[in-house]
């Protein structure tokens, strides 16, 4: 992970909302007395926190109960990032603070066992079983059905592994135990891979190709959010816009539809299965009063004709922001890392975006310093930073992973200290051009999900609205605009309407209205 300010912008959707290392769970009611222990912690993108998740429930049903406290633990696992370098070097920093937790552990217990998960586990499996040999179990994404079995070879003091990735594991059949019991927003896995092999990126290799989960098992699970009220849901994948769900036979030569305009693929269009436009139709018919998210999608599969586009602007509970990751706005460094358009393009795109849904809130990834960035390439970023006004920015150095196209042909020849010099130049940029259009909102009435407390005051409240930006306010007694209840204090799950007072590039203020209804909302604008 960046350091900084970065970390923030990359966690932002995720970790605010979702339990970290010093948040864990407490033991599940009525586990077995006795059950070992298991001790969680995630690393890196929502991915990983619905990957941990998964794990848990599989765990559970094998009879181990959870702790949130690292010396009861009988096992720790850590579902890891293998993104950048800086994600990894703080698991192996962390394994050294575990090393010294198992060598002090009571000879009257037994040996605490360490597990590495996910996609470091997947790179790196054997240096992390002989490098000190300190890890008991390496489980590669695809291999949590066999935590148990891992886990069991591990009691005897041998280390178990598995990293074999699968072209058609999805654990559609299991259904993750939320992490943030009594929380209002869920992530939900809908697809797993990935197929662009952009050059820099080592996710084809850590999660292996593209494989969608089936629509029936995705809706099963958001109903079950929302029957524990879930008030929000975000649809996860590495690339969400190309799914297709292959599990009903009737829709297998449905044909591939066109890419936006301007746009090209490394791989050929795949016939056959239910789009996402049709997963997402689905989705958001389920509750009225629940918001649909969905990250992350592919710039290139947003055709002119898209549904999609159509669906975001028709439909209430679907929120008006996308995530539009451009990674550069040189079209020279854009070839280089294979991502199948041009800067032209990409602008088209965006202008076709918010002709389409009038007030959209937009976000991005940017690397920068890739093999090659030239200062001109760099201002070329700066400018489409500008030019695009981004309401969020996720902002990285490049970082190489091995086995990558870039590893194997490219150079990493932008010197460290022009990356980090080049790196903060994007960051201001963005901070102020995000100020800018954060603070066009002020005067104006933003529906926002109540969260929870505010982190620095108790006295105020913190929610996310339509567009995803955080929102502050007073925590005061308020009316409700249904009359279904009497006056009082919002919860987290509320829907308050609140009217924007300020706005800095990360965080809108303003003073409550009224509690309302997420359909309510939508009826009166």
């Amino acid at each position: 992970l960046p350091a900084g300010p970065d970390l923030r912008h990359f966690l932002r959707a995720a970790a605010a909302r979702q339990p970290g290392p010093s948040q864990e769970l407490p033991p599940e009611p009525g586990s077995t007395p006795g059950a070992p222990k298991v001790y969680l912690e995630t690393y890196g993108c929502q991915m990983n926190v619905n990957d941990t998740e998964i794990a848990w429930a599989i765990l559970q049903k094998n009879g181990y109960a959870r702790t949130k406290e690292l010396d009861e633990a009988d096992v720790v696992l850590l579902v890891t990032c293998s993104v950048r370098e800086k994600a990894e070097q703080a698991i192996w920093n962390h394994l050294q603070h575990l090393k010294a937790l198992k060598a002090r552990r009571p000879q009257a217990r037994a040996p605490l066992r360490i597990g590495i998960l996910g996609c470091m586990a997947e790179r790196l499996k054997e240096e992390i079983l002989h490098r000190e040999k300190l890890v008991d179990v390496v489980a590669g994404p695809d291999a949590y059905r066999d935590l148990p079995r891992l886990l069991a070879v591990s009691e005897s003091g041998q280390q178990a592994a598995n990293v074999l990735l699968s072209l058609d594991e999805t654990y559609a059949d299991i259904l993750p135990v939320q992490t943030s019991a009594g929380g209002t927003t869920a992530f939900v896995s809908i697809m797993r891979g990935c197929d662009n092999m952009c050059s820099y990126c080592i996710v084809p290799f850590t999660r292996g190709r593209e494989r969608s989960r089936p629509i029936a098992s995705i809706l099963q699970e958001v109903r079950m959010l929302s029957d524990q009220g879930v008030k929000e849901v975000t649809l996860l994948g590495q690339n969400v816009n190309s799914y297709r769900d292959l599990s009903e036979v009737q829709f297998q030569s449905v044909a591939a539809p066109g890419l936006s305009r301007g746009f090209s693929t490394v791989y050929k269009a795949k016939l056959g299965g239910l789009r996402f436009s049709h997963l997402l139709d689905q989705v958001s018919r389920i509750d009225p009063e629940m918001r649909i998210r969905f990250t992350s999608p592919h710039p290139k599969d947003f055709p002119d004709e898209a549904s999609v586009l159509q669906l975001i602007q028709e439909r209430h509970n679907i929120c008006k922001q996308l995530h539009l990751p451009a990674q550069s706005g040189s079209t020279r460094v854009l070839e280089a890392m294979r991502r199948g358009y041009t800067r032209e393009a990409y602008l088209e795109l965006v202008h076709h975006v918010r002709d389409s849904i009038p007030g959209v809130s937009l976000s991005s990834d940017f690397i920068t310093g890739f093999c090659g960035e030239t200062e001109e390439d760099h201002q070329q970023t700066v400018s489409l930073l500008r030019e695009v006004c981004y309401n969020v920015g996720f902002l990285f150095a490049y970082s190489m992973r091995q086995k990558t196209r870039a590893h194997h042909r490219l150079q990493d020849d932008v010197p460290t200290d022009v990356k980090k010099r080049r790196l903060e130049q994007l960051i201001a940029t963005f901070r102020e051009e995000a100020a800018r259009a954060n603070a066009a909102l002020v005067g104006k009435a933003q529906l926002v999900l109540v969260e929870g407390p505010s982190k620095r005051s108790a006295s105020e409240l913190c929610g996310r609205n339509d567009g995803n930006i955080k929102v502050i306010f007073p925590d005061a007694e308020l009316e409700d605009a249904a009359e279904r209840r009497a006056p009082g204090r919002a919860q987290p799950g509320d829907y308050v309407m609140v009217k924007v007072t300020s706005a800095s590039s990360q965080t809108l203020r303003g003073v409550p209205l009224c509690r309302t209804t997420l359909s309510r909302a939508a009826a009166s604008h």
